[in-house]
């Protein structure tokens, strides 16, 4: 019986392990005659009621009574702000920009700051610039991707976001924060501006599935042909 137990765990462990490692590496290449897909996301219906969080707990640091959350930003002509927009199983392309910094997440007065953002494979900080404890869990859905206790403020630790998705992030401390990390495993991403648009450059000429993504209607996807120094328009509609 006991032998049975550890090769169950031995086999879940093997699983979990396998599940975390990433894919098939993303390739770069010299790209001279790539397009741009420039676009723009839209929210199409009424746009939900904030969100209603009740602050119990550091209301010192992180205010006190109800905290309103928008669940979508949507602008006056349905433009969507911070959705994530990228093509999907990219084998090869232009490479990866050279990064200034770190990616990080940072917790600020009891919230995520950014509350979404891209970011490549590898290093990742957790920081708080809050004089109180957060712990910064991030999840691949169910399972976690980081754990990580910040008792002290101006900490910072690093962790690895080895596997592309979305990781879901929330503060064990604070249940109301909530953020959002999407791994990608390829450069071709963007987070949508205030006014809904986004531009994906020095896409190699072909035939793509487009995601686009916001935390409260999910995904969408859309079929993109792209050719040879061409700029290929698209909008994304989201709804729920």
């Amino acid at each position: 019986m006991k032998r049975s137990r550890v090769v169950t765990a031995l086999a879940v462990a093997v699983l979990v392990a396998a599940w975390l490692s990433p894919g098939e590496p993303y390739e770069a290449v010299t790209v001279s005659e790539g397009g741009t897909i420039k676009g723009k996301v839209i929210f199409q219906g009424s746009p939900p009621d904030k969100r209603k969080v009740i602050l119990t707990k550091d209301r010192e640091v992180c205010g006190s009574g109800v905290r309103e959350v928008d669940q979508i930003l949507v602008g006056p002509d349905k433009a969507v702000q911070d959705a994530v927009v990228y093509l999907k199983n990219v084998a090869k392309g232009k490479a990866w920009e050279r990064l200034s910094a770190t990616p990080h997440i940072d917790n600020v007065k009891c919230d995520f700051k950014p509350h979404v953002q891209v970011i490549p494979a590898g290093d990742f900080e957790i920081v708080n610039s809050d004089p109180v404890l957060h712990n910064t869990h991030g999840f691949y859905g169910k399972l976690t991707a980081f754990n990580v206790a910040l008792p002290n403020q101006d900490q910072r630790i690093k962790r690895q976001l080895k596997k592309s998705g979305l990781v879901r992030v929330e503060c064990d401390a604070h249940g109301w924060m909530l953020g959002w990390v999407h791994v990608a495993d390829n450069p071709y991403y963007a987070v949508t501006a205030k006014d809904g648009t986004f531009t994906i450059k020095d896409v190699p000429p072909g035939s793509y599935t487009l995601a686009a993504w916001q935390e409260y209607t999910g995904e969408v996807e859309i079929p993109v042909s792209v050719k040879a120094k061409e700029v290929v328009p698209v909008t994304a509609e989201l709804k729920k």
